[in-house]
């Protein structure tokens, strides 16, 4: 019984941790033309993780879905950043 109880205890702490996807919102203010979303959907799809980058002129925002184990919103407001187009987290995530 003993036995029993090590084996499934070792399975469990051994049992790799399955990211979740999440989806976030980033305020993109400084895209000032209709090709600015082109730019930042690029630096955002570059970004290891990142699955999905929707981004909307009219409004300034970007909607994008990635993986939390590859990569976080530090990362994908860098890489909005580098592109030219600062961005900020602009509401909370799914």
């Amino acid at each position: 019984m003993n036995r029993l109880f090590a084996v499934t205890l070792l399975a469990v702490l051994t049992t790799p941790v399955w990211a979740a996807p999440r989806t976030v919102t980033l305020s993109v203010p400084t895209m000032d033309c209709p090709v600015c979303p082109i730019t930042v959907k690029k630096a955002l799809t570059t970004v290891p993780g990142v699955t999905q980058a929707e981004v909307n002129f009219d409004k300034r925002v970007a909607i994008v879905t990635f993986d939390d184990a590859r990569t976080n919103v530090d990362a994908l407001t860098q890489a909005t950043r580098n592109a030219g187009y600062p961005s900020t987290l602009a509401g909370g995530t799914k």
